[in-house]
């Protein structure tokens, strides 16, 4: 029988059980501050729902949350959801006009905004949007209006009826195609979504969840609000954003034992950090090339690195994006226990995943408890195919988009992911790229920019880059750091910027043999540019194509 079959799959529902079970332990905090324990936190949510009674919020209205990560984000997340409102969750990095298109066609009645955001609505007008309140203390925007004011002590009697298939948000994703969609998630699909997490890693009450993603990304709010709440652990905000200064000193304090995180983090730790003390010193270089040695190497390194988290990190999850290979390898070679997940917003978003004792290179593991997962129509050589999904998680659909729906949800209930892949024997699923990414050869064969780019990214001084279809050619627009790259060539005195130049250009073309060297002769490279800024990333850090193809 079905574990989630006895309970009741709504946020208020799994909240009270918790508060049964876990009412005295600890819930959410700023890092180095007192936590809050979920009792005090059911407090705050019951008068936070008193207040919105108060404002003329109903059940079905839309309220928005634009706001940094804080422990008032799950306060305010779960009092609209209590009443059966709608939370419309905004990515704090989009634009004004976006922000403001969101609001619009979502039809958001009130909004929770954190103040560091104020600017990206102050020229926002709207007839419908009559409420916005202060994130950090409640407060009512502007100030001085004779209207309700939100009081702690007065807290909520009205008992509402939440079903496990009203909607519980509407996420509008940044997708790295271009126009952004509503997905309509209902209080099952992510109730049944975070239960499943807890399938593939055991968590309970003694965890320690350290955040670093946006709550109003899909990722981070199943996976690191609604599951470590099922589970009675507690959760740890950042006051500013996951620098190093920022993040070392609260990896120390904290000593996570669970984070959530997209694979830049790790890649630019091990490209920074890790690399340089094996290339910089040429025995280590000479010993690393050995795989016996590499071995040793990287584990040593691993033990290192399990301090710097903190020394009880017991889950690194890695989702939102493809996680480099040779990254991985480091990862797998020095025992650190990361964890490949792959999910989409439409899904809630886990699809598969596997814990770091059962991880599988270069897969995402098997499909989750309960959901199904496909190839369709796979090619009969290699066995790929877009990757279909079916389950309890699988959204309602795009808001006011049914022709959006009914392309992307069969009539029996298959959402079509826009991934390609393959399973292997024990159905552990392997991810080749996006449907719209790839890129037919002249001779009809199938190219994986993505590929490309994860061995270009592991090419000295390169930071990121893209692979692009330009006039029948594969081009690679790579951005490099300048930094590193004047530091080995310092030497260069005379004529400095005519040198570095030549020298950046010989470190391109150096690139493009190396690259042509390790893939297949369709997948070539043409041509390499250099890309003089960072490119625009999503939420979960990956490139928006769309701008640059």
């Amino acid at each position: 029988m079905n574990t989630t079959d006895k309970i009741n799959l709504t946020f208020p529902g799994l909240f009270n059980e918790t508060l049964r079970k876990f009412g005295k332990r600890n819930a959410y905090a700023f890092v180095g501050e007192e936590p809050k324990t979920y009792e005090s936190a059911n407090r705050e949510i019951r008068a936070l729902i008193a207040f919105l009674e108060e404002n003329g919020i109903r059940p079905g209205d839309r309220v928005a949350i634009l706001s940094l990560n804080m422990p008032n984000w799950g306060i305010a997340f779960f009092s609209i959801t209590f009443i059966g409102a709608v939370v419309v969750p905004i990515l704090p990095d989009f634009s004004p006009v976006e922000i403001a298109n969101i609001l619009e066609h979502s039809g958001t009645k009130a909004m929770f905004i954190s103040n560091s955001l104020l600017s990206r609505v102050e020229d926002f007008k709207s007839d419908v949007l009559t409420l916005s309140i202060l994130m950090e203390d409640f407060s009512i925007l502007p100030p001085g209006k004779d209207r309700p004011k939100y009081d702690p002590s007065v807290l909520s009697t009205k008992n509402y009826v939440v079903n496990e298939d009203d909607l519980a948000s509407i996420i509008y994703t940044s997708g790295t195609t271009g126009r952004s969609k509503g997905v309509m998630l209902t209080h099952k699909n992510i109730s049944y979504n975070a239960l499943k997490g807890r399938v593939i890693q055991y968590i309970d009450e003694n965890d320690r969840f350290l955040s670093v993603l946006p709550l109003s990304h899909t990722y981070e709010n199943t996976l690191g609000l609604i599951l470590p709440m099922l589970c009675g652990s507690c959760v740890y905000y950042l006051k500013k954003p996951p620098t190093p200064s920022v993040l070392l000193p609260a990896l120390a304090e904290i000593r996570p034992t669970m984070m959530l995180t997209v694979p830049l983090i790790i890649e630019k730790i091990y490209f920074n950090k890790i690399v340089p003390t094996f290339r910089d010193n040429l025995i280590l270089k000479f010993l690393y090339k050995i795989s016996f040695f590499r071995k040793i190497l990287n584990e040593a390194a691993g033990k290192k690195l399990m301090k710097t988290f903190g020394g009880e990190l017991k889950f690194y999850g890695i989702g939102g994006a493809k996680l480099n290979k040779t990254v991985e390898r480091f990862l797998r070679e020095a025992k650190f226990p990361y964890a490949v997940g792959y999910g989409l917003t439409e899904t809630a978003p886990l699809l598969a995943g596997a814990n770091p004792q059962q991880s599988v290179f270069e897969s995402t593991g098997p499909a989750i408890e309960g959901i199904e997962l496909i190839i369709n129509k796979p090619d009969k050589k290699t066995g790929e195919g877009e990757i279909w999904a079916k389950g309890p998680n699988i959204m309602k659909g795009y808001y006011k988009e049914p022709e959006m729906t009914q392309a992307v949800l069969t009539q029996d209930g298959w959402f079509k992911t826009g991934d390609l892949g393959t399973l292997d024997k024990n159905n552990n699923l392997y991810i080749k790229g996006r449907l719209k990414n790839m890129i037919v050869g002249a001779s009809g064969e199938n190219i994986y920019p993505e590929e490309i780019e994860s061995i270009i990214n592991n090419f000295r001084f390169v930071v990121e880059s893209l692979v692009v279809q330009q006039k029948g050619k594969l081009v690679a627009l790579v951005h490099i750091n300048m930094e590193e790259f004047e530091k080995k060539y310092q030497t260069l005195k005379q004529d400095m910027t005519r040198q570095l130049e030549d020298k950046v250009d010989d470190v391109l073309n150096e690139l493009q043999e190396y690259v042509n060297s390790q893939v297949n002769k369709f997948s070539q490279i043409q041509k390499v540019v250099l890309h003089p800024v960072p490119f625009q990333k999503t939420a979960t850090m990956k490139i928006k194509r769309f701008l640059y193809t």
